[in-house]
């Protein structure tokens, strides 16, 4: 009976993905997708502004109204910042930077020799967790790791031979579905804990939110993501994928013998670098700190870390090219940066339409009122205590789906929700611990994150008919898996009272 009973609801849950990914797989081409978007938020400001919706931003008390982007202002508008929309696109420079390094490091051959002798000296049983695990690390980097980590988790995943859209979805899991987990404080923490402190001070003006103060929380929320991006690759999406029949590119022989000369001298050039970079960083009036406070968080360091991981594929690349014999002259160098550029003309093409609907959005003010409207619907539901900050988790996510920047998010939300939590006795970390749950879970699942389309554009190297669908599809157990595992995490924390950072308690 319980077979059968389990049986029933392993078929209802594959039934509705199916049904997911048939209707997304019915949205036309992301290019498409996001022009007829555009002109959907152009047409909707116009009725909103026409209707006077609007909203009291809660910190600022100011009255933000939709805009209409049909009025003759913003109609020139948007002639003449097509260009700065496309040109100040995060995601574009991002890309296009770490694929230079990342590009060269494949044309040369060095990313296929790494990946051949890991193939050779790991154990397979521990791939994907290293691959999840990697992705959550990767946020260190900022955003490079949806650009660098999420194409090698399906490359990495293709040379143990399985899937490797299981190997993508494994490392976009852990790169954006764990954004807010890490075993260090990255650049996340001091931005989400300073809007925080700002709401703290509604209440008490010498409260004072450490970007540590999440710190125990997000280092044991690593393992528990690391493992449920696991148990949700190899149980869920491997299964639902099946085998891989496309064309296996990676050949499993021993490496020739100028292979290794090839790539001992790519490691001695990649040691070399490191340690060049370290010298600017570690002293403590390193070149690379912040000039004023000398501090790493924020410095140079970290707003550079895309050039530098980009520099961390070039040079290497090129001393294992030159001893392997893949590379000649300073023609090849230039013919290998060339090739890794003529590879992401579909990404150019999509993110100059996908900037225009984001920056849309942006002026037409709709982002910030479903924000505020969200927030007021919680505060309106008259729950308290653990059910209370369960909601707001669910409220946070689902206003994840719409706004994707999570400082945008918690500069509206945090005035009023940590100041209301403040008085009902839990801590403005506390509150804050709850968001970075919400915030984390839908990113993976959210076509307005300004990376998705370009992980929908990596995958079709595998699948040429990948569409939204099927990549939502792919994403959502992880997406539920990580909500109830972070929640649970979330109430064992709360129940017992454990510290979520260095000397940070639960209560005020």
């Amino acid at each position: 009976m319980e077979k059968e009973t389990k049986q029933k609801q392993q078929n209802f849950g594959k039934k509705i993905l199916e049904i997911i990914e048939k209707i997304g797989n019915k949205l036309p081409d992301p290019i498409t997708l996001f022009f007829l978007l555009s002109l959907g938020v152009i047409i909707i400001s116009a009725i909103a502004a026409t209707l006077n919706i609007s909203a009291i931003h809660p910190g600022t008390k100011e009255t933000i109204k939709a805009i209409s982007l049909l009025s003759a202002d913003n109609i020139r508008r948007i002639f003449t910042e097509a260009d700065d929309n496309f040109a100040t696109f995060p995601p574009l420079a991002t890309v296009l930077v770490a694929m230079l390094g990342v590009g060269v490091a494949e044309t040369t051959g060095l990313l296929s020799v790494c990946l051949r002798k890991l193939v050779l000296i790991a154990p397979s049983k521990l791939i994907c967790p290293v691959v999840v695990f990697a992705g959550i690390m990767s946020n260190l980097a900022a955003d490079a790791g949806y650009v660098v980590l999420v194409p090698l988790g399906a490359i990495i995943f293709l040379a143990f031979n399985r899937h490797p859209l299981a190997g993508l979805a494994a490392a976009f899991a852990g790169v954006s579905g764990g954004f807010s987990a890490n075993l260090l404080v990255s650049g996340i923490d001091p931005l989400l804990s300073g809007l925080s402190e700002s709401a703290a001070h509604l209440i008490d003006p010498n409260y004072q939110v450490l970007a540590t103060s999440n710190y125990y929380f997000m280092a044991i929320s690593t393992f528990i993501v690391t493992g449920m991006g696991w148990l949700v690759t190899e149980k869920f999406i491997e299964p639902k994928l099946g085998s891989y029949e496309g064309e296996v590119e990676l050949k499993m022989e021993q490496l020739t013998l100028a292979e290794s000369k090839g790539l001992r001298w790519a490691g001695y050039a990649l040691l070399a670098f490191v340690a060049f970079i370290l010298v600017m960083v570690l002293p403590p009036e390193g070149i690379l700190r912040q000039p004023e406070t000398f501090t790493i968080i924020p410095s140079p360091f970290l707003n550079g870390i895309v050039f530098i991981i980009a520099l961390g594929f070039f040079i290497p690349a090129i001393f294992y090219g030159i001893a392997a014999g893949t590379i000649h002259n300073d023609k090849d160098v230039a013919k290998a940066l060339s090739v890794s550029m003529s590879s992401m003309g579909y990404y150019i093409a999509l993110a100059f339409i996908t900037a225009q609907f984001i920056s849309y959005f942006s002026w037409s003010n709709l982002g910030a009122i479903m924000a505020i409207g969200g927030a007021n619907f919680l505060q309106s539901t008259g729950f308290t205590g653990l059910p209370l900050l369960l909601m707001f988790i669910i409220v946070s996510l689902v206003i994840n789906l719409f706004v994707g920047s999570a400082s945008a998010k918690w500069a509206i939300m945090a005035p009023v929700f940590v100041p209301m939590l403040m008085l009902l006795g839990f801590s403005p970390e506390l509150t804050q611990t709850a968001y970075r749950i919400g915030d984390s879970t839908t990113n993976i699942i959210s076509p307005l994150l300004p990376y998705f389309p370009i992980i929908v554009a990596f995958g079709q190297k595998y699948q040429k008919d990948l569409k939204l669908g099927t990549l939502i599809s792919l994403m959502i157990p992880y997406s539920i898996a990580f909500f109830l595992g972070w929640c649970a995490l979330f109430i064992i924390w709360f129940l017992f009272g454990l510290p979520l950072g260095p000397g940070v308690e639960l209560t005020v």
